[in-house]
């Protein structure tokens, strides 16, 4: 059914509002992420969840951000309790998601109405749709699902009960995840970890101990701990005699809490953050903490890494939705605000902005969600098959350009609104805080496009990646995307002439193109996607994502001359401002032919 255009001057200041109906990239990232026989039960539920966060848990997440956590380390007597004190309305907010919508539930065990779990690409959408509300609290839903998700492939049963409460949707049961990395010598040095793990002496061993766990003490300190009482843990550090380096880690479950005392830790204090308020933040000294080996020792790098990729992911959708959010807030302003005579989204200076900050909005998802789709085809074919090596290659650059697109999205949205934008209580001023931590978190850029360097090196992803982007270049057929196919296929060119050149040379020089590298990689495959998704949606009867593509094409492959060329006048037309904008179907018989590229482009 057509499309007409959103009105966006219905809304006020992007809330009280069904962030699902009000958003159709989502709703297409829907529609290619889901199997045809889960897709409306999705749609039912995604459309449910996104009206409880464009309203309740909207609402409270203002109110928790003003009222952010506090630790209280001692009691009245001066005893180590370690109590962090929350508004009550975070509490409604994780009744709501965990309890009532079972965020991480129906990705472990069969929802009401369905024969089996969803894939982890329903988590992140999810998460998605929870961070349009609060991006603070959505790291430790994340951090529970990929703690379940450490527990259900690494665990051989000792520790079942600790899943069973990380994915349960009975509240009162729930317990959130963790996850202890960072210490203060190392950084994003894992290797460099100090932590030490002794075997515990069984007469010193708690009741809650789960039967049959290899129990151990800790001893050491953790410098960023998010989540910092979280029931449910997971924190690597090195048991006696074992190897330097990230080889020798092994990983522990560290409950909060024992036989109802605290667990052999002091939290010294919470970090005083710029954003990401709603989640307490802290430092942790282990004195003899209670900790319960995952699996086999030795092995907790290999472990983490595994819930590595899904937090990766999850900061990559965390940062789709602080660009979805603040845009949405944008064009709101920019739909309701007159200036010198007229509303803002008529000026052709602004549509340009709208038009070219959807665009990237729309990148941003299709890139993101694509690798989700990919994490959970990998979890079907194994380890040897062309999901799991183009996964390995596209998650690291998913959450390293996603974070930076969040942090200059949120702060362009922040513009439009002028200064309100830069006041507390208005929208943005909330989430470009919250932003600033994106790039941060799970590794800045630097070290994920090393890890772009290791997946080409070790896992040959660049044998799956070329014919992946091939096969979706060569789908094209429409008149208008055959020219634009053309200007990705040169990029394409490049990107391959690049990966032959860095083979031939030595590791230092890999490493010094290695960001330009993962940003051509992100600019390939994204034209490549869009193209393909034009493609197919004009078979089906609207050419709107076509007009997307075009934009893409237009910002990364024909900007570079900074010509201004004569009659380009992309986004000030009616149609492509309606269309990419304002979510409007296109007939595809009236696109035009896109331009064929000159020599000067």
């Amino acid at each position: 059914m057509p499309a007409d255009p959103i009105d966006y001057a219905a809304l006020d200041e992007a809330a009280d509002c069904n962030y699902w109906e009000y958003d159709p990239t989502l709703r297409g990232v829907a529609e290619r992420l889901y199997p045809e026989s889960e897709l409306d039960w999705a749609r039912d539920r995604l459309s449910a969840f996104g009206e409880v966060c464009g309203t309740t848990i909207a609402h409270n997440a203002d109110l928790v951000d003003q009222n952010p956590p506090e630790l209280h380390t001692y009691d009245d007597y001066g005893e180590v309790q370690n109590h962090v004190e929350y508004h009550p309305k975070q509490f409604e907010n994780e009744r709501l998601t965990y309890g009532e919508f079972g965020l991480s539930h129906d990705v472990f065990h069969a929802p009401e109405d369905r024969d089996g779990p969803l894939g982890m690409g329903h988590a992140l959408l999810m998460q998605t749709l929870l961070s349009y509300a609060d991006q603070g609290f959505t790291c430790p839903a994340s951090m529970t699902v990929g703690a379940a998700l450490v527990l259900e492939k690494f665990d051989d049963g000792p520790l079942e009960e600790f899943f069973q409460q990380l994915t349960t949707d009975d509240y009162d049961e729930h317990i959130e995840g963790a996850m202890f990395l960072t210490e203060k010598q190392g950084g994003s040095d894992v290797g460099a970890n100090e932590t030490r793990a002794e075997p515990a002496d069984p007469e010193t061993v708690s009741d809650d101990a789960p039967e049959d766990a290899e129990v151990y003490r800790l001893y050491g300190e953790k410098w960023f701990c998010s989540n910092i009482d979280g029931q449910g843990a997971l924190a690597l550090a090195r048991t006696p005699d074992a190897d330097e380096g990230t080889a020798g880690l092994s990983l522990f479950l560290v409950p909060h809490e024992v036989d109802s005392e605290p667990n052999g830790q002091v939290y010294r204090r919470l970090k005083d953050k710029l954003g990401t308020l709603s989640v307490p933040t802290g430092e942790i000294e282990f004195e003899g903490a209670e900790a319960y080996l995952v699996g086999e020792e030795e092995r907790g790098f290999k472990y983490m890494a595994e819930m590595m990729n899904y937090e990766r992911l999850s900061n990559a959708a965390a940062s789709v939705s602080a660009i979805g959010r603040t845009l949405l807030a944008a064009k709101v302003r920019a739909a309701d605000r007159e200036a010198f005579g007229n509303v803002l989204e008529e000026y052709p200076l602004m549509r340009r902005d709208l038009v070219e900050m959807t665009v990237d909005y729309e990148a941003a998802a299709a890139f993101t969600f694509e690798a989700a789709r990919l994490l959970d085809v990998q979890e079907r074919e194994g380890d040897d098959s062309d999901a799991y090596r183009l996964m390995r290659l596209l998650i690291p650059i998913a959450k390293y350009r996603t974070a930076r697109m969040a942090v200059d999205g949120t702060s362009y949205a922040m513009e439009i609104l002028g200064g309100n934008g830069y006041v507390s209580g208005f929208v943005t001023e909330r989430f470009f805080r919250d932003a600033q931590v994106l790039p941060i978190w799970e590794g800045p850029s630097n070290v994920l496009s090393l890890d772009v360097l290791r997946a080409l090196e070790r896992e040959q992803a660049a044998e799956s990646l070329l014919p992946y982007v091939q096969d979706r270049l060569d789908a094209v057929e429409h008149p208008h995307l055959e020219p634009l196919a053309e200007e990705v296929r040169s990029a394409f060119a490049d990107l391959q002439q690049g990966l032959a050149t860095l083979a031939g040379e030595d590791g230092d020089y890999a490493q010094y193109h290695a960001k330009k590298l993962a940003d051509l990689v992100f600019d390939v495959v994204t034209g490549a996607l869009l193209l393909e998704q034009a493609q197919d949606d004009i078979e089906s009867g609207d050419g709107r994502r076509a007009l997307v593509a075009e934009g893409f094409v237009n910002t990364r492959f024909r900007d570079e001359s900074r010509a201004i060329d004569e009659g380009e006048r992309f986004a000030m037309t009616d149609q492509v401002f309606d269309a990419v904008a304002r979510y409007a179907s296109v007939d595809p018989a009236e696109l035009v032919t896109a331009p064929e590229p000159t020599a000067d482009d």
